[in-house]
């Protein structure tokens, strides 16, 4: 069983869908039930043996504040509906292992009646935790983590941290300042390296109908949900645009962007032929490996899936309710990865300028980066299932 969310974005479900993905494929006779709140999860390709449980939503907005996204009750309200939808299909799953993303006690605390009916219930199936590399600047998760007694859970509750970074990049354990009995549950797992898309970059570039003069640059700002300034700025941007150079672009705005951000940049587009714009692939990518440069947001998957194709790219981090994106961009753009901006600084001749700088780039020479997440969080989630019953710390340094 899986537990997902995503207050912002759809960055989190769908690190978690591809992690899920990777466990279906790589271990026999596997079954996942997912829970969820993402809104948007039903526009996933999911894999054979996955379903999914639906939670009510929250939001968590650019002031970092839960509300309640959809339903007009209060959000205590809807926190105790989702915690009891959760234990009631522990209860009823009654499942092998469970792997929580990113809070161990989930949002609003609604995991806590869980974790807790699990270690009394069902004491021989591990927790899991599965932390991205970042969560945010170490004076904002240290306090948070201490209020919540973060620390005390997983030491209490958590078999393992799988962490899907590296310490050479951002070492959570000295950053986040973890007790010595939580870092030694800690497993730095590398980053998640992205498969290819469905479809071939020939097959992408000819549906385009891109010449072979024409360079592809691909704009995405992951969920969209506050993504429109990046989009407005790079189609001023295209004002700029000095003779000579033979670019398309492909906009895909994000299916959390408001409908009437959406309307207006694409009425703006409509003065650029050679601009196209749509709301959401499932298979992104696909485009991704297309396109010559891509310009975006800093999060975490697409951040991977850049690293993986090894494109040049124009990075410009989310830096509210968290900075999560910021850090990580400054660290991999210090390491000659990829260039950014930061969004104070983003206007249409920076852009530009930076764009162009990056299609002038023939060849990324970039240092290695660990990519090996997947089969390392399936060795590790392979090994336990096989020892379930053993005393054995297998996941402990």
């Amino acid at each position: 069983m899986v537990y997902s969310h995503d207050g912002f974005g759809i960055g989190n479900i769908r690190r978690m869908l591809g992690i899920c993905t990777h466990l279906l494929d790589s271990i026999d006779k596997l079954s996942i039930l997912v829970v969820s709140g993402s809104p948007v999860l039903h526009n996933f390709r999911l894999p054979k043996r996955l379903d999914y449980i639906k939670l009510p939503c929250l939001n968590r907005g650019i002031s970092g504040e839960m509300s309640v996204k959809y339903l007009g009750i209060e959000i205590d309200e809807v926190v105790k509906l989702r915690s009891e939808l959760i234990l009631s299909a522990i209860a009823n799953f009654q499942p092998d292992m469970f792997l929580v993303d990113k809070k161990p006690y989930g949002i609003g605390n609604e995991l806590k009646a869980a974790v807790e009916y699990l270690k009394t219930k069902l004491p021989a199936s591990p927790l899991i935790l599965i932390l991205r590399d970042i969560l945010d600047r170490p004076d904002a998760i240290i306090p948070e983590w201490q209020n919540q007694g973060y620390y005390e859970a997983i030491e209490k509750f958590y078999d393992c941290v799988l962490v899907v970074g590296t310490p050479e990049i951002f070492d959570i354990c000295q950053e986040y300042q973890l007790p010595p009995m939580v870092a030694q549950k800690v497993q730095f797992c590398g980053y998640i390296r992205q498969q290819l898309g469905h479809k071939s970059p020939n097959l992408i570039r000819s549906e385009l109908k891109l010449t072979k003069e024409e360079q592809l640059v691909l704009v995405t700002p992951g969920g969209g949900e506050d993504g429109y300034s990046l989009i407005d700025t790079y189609l001023s941007s295209l004002a700029l645009l000095p003779k000579g150079y033979k670019l398309r672009s492909l906009i895909i705005s994000g299916p959390e962007m408001p409908l009437e951000q959406q309307a207006e940049l694409k009425q703006k587009a409509a003065a650029y032929p050679e601009v196209q714009i749509t709301e959401f692939t499932n298979d992104l990518m696909s485009y991704i490996a297309a396109a010559d440069v891509i310009v975006a947001m800093g999060g975490y998957n697409t951040t991977c899936e850049i690293l993986s194709v090894n494109k040049p790219a124009v990075i410009v981090p989310r830096i509210k309710p968290s900075q999560e994106q910021y850090i990580r961009a400054e660290h991999l753009a210090k390491l000659g990865f990829f260039t950014t901006i930061h969004p104070k600084d983003l206007t249409p001749d920076i852009l530009l300028r930076s764009l162009l700088q990056q299609l002038h780039i023939s060849q990324i020479s970039i240092p290695e980066i660990n990519l090996n997440a997947l089969p390392k969080i399936s060795q590790y989630i392979s090994t336990l299932l096989v020892k379930k019953n053993s005393l054995i710390p297998f996941c402990y340094n």
